[in-house]
């Protein structure tokens, strides 16, 4: 306001109305009488205003290279998510339950598929072929993760809101139960489909061919291999769960997906649900 009154004055100042030159003197030009200089303060008024307004702006912070987005939450942390999520699991409705009991069959299926079309004819080597093989198998774990179902592998994990008496026995018995009958269920399903599909007579029924050997061979192992076997495989899709509590990102479930999973399948472990497909 300050300058804006001051270029005001100016302009009084040099009004042509009031001020009449001699006879003998020159016109004044129109920078003399003052209108360029009214304009000349105006202008550095503005630019003064814009000036202050921009130093009193908030720079936006960049939260893409915030340490704490990088970082995994602690492992005491993701225990108490665990409780939490296992007291809303076990006392879930029989409905939600048993459909989404039913799409984590179908998922882990979906898994085992891949799988099998993955390792028909490879080539790649026993060792690169059980790998690749397991690489493709976590497609059925990152649906259940990411999708969101509720399959019995991962809702072991529901012992510890049972450890720290959060959840009942009973509670658990009737989710653990439920859940397992709703992967049966969406897994034969997927199975039913796959056959009326085609799918085992892709590669000139070669697809079909390798799912025969390796239903074969799971129903011939003996009750305590096949059993010690499982507990291992749980063991790691345990393990999968819990690293996916850690993350912060679809991603980061992802890749805490991947690895125990790959693992369990590449060594020959067995997955009680897989198995059902």
């Amino acid at each position: 306001m300050g300058i804006f009154l001051s270029s005001t004055s100016v302009k009084g100042a040099f009004n042509t109305s009031t001020y009449k030159p001699p006879p003998s003197s020159p016109k004044l030009t129109s920078f003399e009488n003052g209108s360029h200089s009214s304009y000349a303060f105006l202008v550095l008024g503005m630019g003064v205003i814009l000036m202050s307004d921009k130093m009193d702006e908030v720079p936006p912070v960049d939260r893409r290279l915030d340490k704490i987005l990088f970082d995994a939450y602690a492992p005491v942390v993701i225990a108490e998510h665990i409780e939490v999520v296992s007291q809303r699991k076990a006392h879930m409705k029989l409905i939600p339950l048993l459909t989404l009991a039913v799409l984590a069959g179908a998922f882990i299926a979906f898994g085992a598929m891949l799988y099998t079309v993955t390792v028909t004819n490879s080539g790649l080597g026993f060792g690169l072929e059980r790998l690749v093989g397991g690489l493709s198998f976590c497609l059925g774990l990152i649906l259940v993760v990411v999708a969101g179902a509720e399959l019995f592998t991962g809702n072991v994990l529901i012992v510890m809101g049972w450890a720290h008496r959060k959840v009942s026995t009973k509670a658990l018995g009737r989710s653990w139960a439920l859940v397992f009958v709703g992967n049966l269920v969406g897994a034969l399903g997927m199975a039913a489909m796959a056959y009326w599909s085609g799918f085992m007579h892709m590669g000139g029924d070669a697809v079909g061919v390798t799912a025969l050997k390796i239903a074969a061979a799971k129903v011939a192992l003996p009750f305590d291999v096949a059993f010690i076997r499982g507990v291992l495989c749980n063991t790691l899709v345990c393990l999968a769960i819990w690293l996916c509590f850690a993350a912060r990102s679809v991603t980061d479930k992802i890749l805490a997906i991947a690895f125990p999973i790959t693992a369990f399948v590449a060594l020959g472990f067995e997955h009680s649900i897989a198995n059902m497909y």
